[in-house]
């Protein structure tokens, strides 16, 4: 039998050559990017959910669940019990499927202020530290990841971003153009994404006030009347409020039960009521969410990141003083060489304006999600830059 190491050897060879062959063999250059993005979103939704190549498979202790490792925790192979749920990485990696490396920060935030601030006990994890300590070591890792590659994450490698560029791709294909909000809507929907990572944080505080401050402000959140920790709270699934509206979840679960990887008859079983297991992975709040995203996705391009709030925090991390400061990519336009022609602002998946706008210097903003199209379509030799650590990673070519 193949072992782990073999496995991951064979998949990072696989991703080397793939990137070596687009960037050798791609004719058109101006798409040359585009095909090598595409291409490690795809090979990073395998990374993010490692688990699902590398098993162990059918555990006897899920097997109404499915194939997959439910309790894969490589996160927690590395870091022992101080942070069992997972790696800490800015993108939407939901903690409810299988075969999970790395989980969605605002999960972990969420769960370690309600219910388990002082549990030693989560979703079938050992805690070695206190709900205040794991929310250092969260925050801690999303700013360093934020700093380090920025909204990177979000262009590159985030799987939900991966779903809405396919959309884009399934729009072109029935030759439809897309669609813009105008430059207001565009503020307001970018100035939306604190309001609602605020509100579902200010929920949980609510939720676990009896854990943190000794007051329950809400009946039914106090975890030693009659409730365990797991399953405290207004209703029993409410424990993690935005996990409960995010799209990134029923589309996680909608994915893994079409491979075969979860069984739907479990997932969709009545018990209480219909859908009552559900609860833990589909309802109808964040299944409709996704419906509407997908709607809006395929007329406005990267529709939730103009709303996403693991965005909002990832782009504050990164494009607000004094972070903006120290942070390691960026995008950089010579004001000389810009003729203002445009391409860079109707290019833009999320239009962003700074890199049209701006004279010159660093052009990135919070709604850059550095998916580098500016840069890939610029028509003039060096006016857009791409750098890590002050170093041109890409630049603009005179394509004309």
């Amino acid at each position: 039998m193949v072992n782990e190491v073999t496995i991951v050897a064979i998949f990072v060879a696989i991703v080397v050559v793939g990137i070596v062959a687009i960037l050798k063999l791609t004719k058109d250059k101006t798409r040359r990017v585009s095909h090598l993005r595409l291409f490690i979103q795809i090979s990073a939704v395998f990374v993010i959910f490692m688990g699902l190549l590398i098993g162990p498979f059918n555990d006897p202790v899920w097997a109404p669940l499915g194939s997959s490792p439910r309790d894969r925790l490589i996160g927690g192979d590395l870091l022992g019990n101080q942070l069992p749920d997972g790696i800490s990485l800015p993108v939407l990696a939901c903690y409810m499927p299988n075969g999970r490396t790395i989980t969605c920060p605002i999960f972990q935030i969420q769960a370690s202020i309600f219910p388990f601030w002082d549990a030693s006990i989560g979703y079938n994890v050992f805690y070695a530290t206190s709900g205040l300590e794991r929310l250092v070591i969260v925050f801690a890792a999303l700013i360093f990841a934020s700093l380090l590659l920025g909204r990177f994450f979000c262009g590159w490698l985030c799987p939900f971003g991966l779903y809405m560029d396919l959309l884009t791709r399934v729009r072109k294909v029935f030759k439809k153009r897309h669609l813009n909000v105008s430059p207001t809507t565009s503020k307001k929907l970018s100035q939306s994404r604190y309001i609602i990572i605020a509100v579902f944080l200010l929920l949980s505080v609510i939720f676990g006030s009896y854990s943190i401050f000794g007051t329950e402000l809400i009946l039914g959140t106090n975890p030693t009347a009659g409730h365990d920790v797991v399953h405290s709270g207004i209703i029993t699934y409410i424990n993690e409020p935005f996990c409960l509206v995010c799209p990134m979840r029923p589309l996680c679960i909608g994915v893994e039960c079409l491979i075969g990887s979860m069984n739907w008859s479990y997932v969709s079983q009545i018990a209480y009521g219909p859908f009552w297991i559900a609860g833990f992975y589909i309802t109808s709040i964040n299944l409709s969410i996704l419906i509407a995203i997908t709607v809006l996705s395929l007329a406005y391009r990267r529709f939730w990141c103009r709303i996403c709030p693991l965005g909002a925090l990832t782009g504050f991390f990164s494009t607000f003083t004094p972070f903006k400061q120290i942070a390691l990519t960026k995008l950089y336009k010579n004001e000389e060489k810009c003729t203002k022609c445009g391409v860079c602002k109707r290019v833009c998946p999320t239009q962003a304006t700074a890199v049209y706008e701006t004279k010159g210097g660093d052009v990135t903003e919070s709604r850059c999600i550095l998916c580098a199209r500016c840069v890939e379509t610029c028509p003039y030799e060096t006016a857009l830059e791409l750098k890590f650590a002050g170093k041109t990673v890409m630049k603009s070519r005179n394509w004309l």
